[in-house]
């Protein structure tokens, strides 16, 4: 809602500042410009997460541009928003968790799947491998896809990259403990060993990852990009460690 309202303030205030530069092209583009101008703040309302009412929307539109009084003030409107926004949150959280326990449980029953963590990390072994292992502390050099429990991609490798076990989330290190150099494994974390309801992802997100070992413990010269402990400082933060994670 603030950056909503940021936005708008930022473009009012340029409008006014080239208000008089921009006059022969606001009289022959201002159709273009106004449909323009509506994207934006369609992208801005995707961004808040909520599904406003956009009749509603337009209106309030329409009404302001009258000079009519809004229904609520500024800071009422955005203290709702949040309620609604926090209510939303805790409703995916309660869903997604349900959803990760049934899909464990009923993963665990197929003969292929390995358990660990009382069954909240889970991996199949798709391909054996015959090179080193990966041991406690190693940073090997990987591939990996990262998807939902729906099947639609979250993260994944652009090429080999080296990852140190000592920053990344609990279950992938237990994931990936054990394999072997060209070994490949789908594994699959519960939201207790992932991100549970902080980071960036949604909450309590069950994550799967299909991963190919290239080195069990790169040496320094094949660091293509380290993965720290700040997912916002690295494109890799899908898989890196938050604070509230650490066990």
């Amino acid at each position: 809602m603030r950056k909503l309202i940021a936005t708008l303030f930022t473009l009012t205030s340029l409008s006014a500042l080239h208000a008089e530069e921009a006059a022969d092209a606001q009289n022959t583009d201002i159709a273009k410009i106004s449909e323009a101008f509506g994207h934006l703040i369609g992208k801005n309302l995707d961004n808040i997460g909520v599904e406003f009412d956009i009749a509603q929307v337009i209106k309030g539109l329409q009404d302001a541009s009258s000079g009519k009084n809004s229904p609520m003030t500024e800071a009422e409107c955005i203290q709702a928003i949040s309620a609604v926004q926090e209510k939303l949150f805790k409703d995916q959280a309660l869903s997604n968790l349900a959803q990760a326990d049934q899909f464990l449980a009923e993963n665990t029953k197929s003969d292929q799947i390995i358990s660990l963590e009382n069954g909240k990390v889970q991996y199949k072994i798709e391909q054996a491998g015959t090179g080193a292992v990966i041991e406690d502390h190693f940073a090997p050099l990987i591939r990996y896809t990262g998807t939902y429990l729906n099947g639609s991609v979250f993260g994944e490798s652009k090429e080999e990259e080296k990852i140190s076990l000592d920053e990344i989330i609990p279950g992938l290190k237990a994931g990936l403990l054990g394999m072997k150099e060209g070994e490949k494994r789908t594994v699959y974390i519960h939201p207790d060993f992932a991100y549970g309801t902080s980071g960036y992802l949604p909450p309590n997100s069950l994550l799967t990852f299909e991963i190919e070992v290239v080195k069990a413990n790169a040496p320094q010269a094949d660091t293509i990009e380290s993965i720290t402990t700040e997912p916002s400082a690295s494109h890799h933060k899908e898989i890196a460690e938050t604070e509230t994670n650490v066990r």
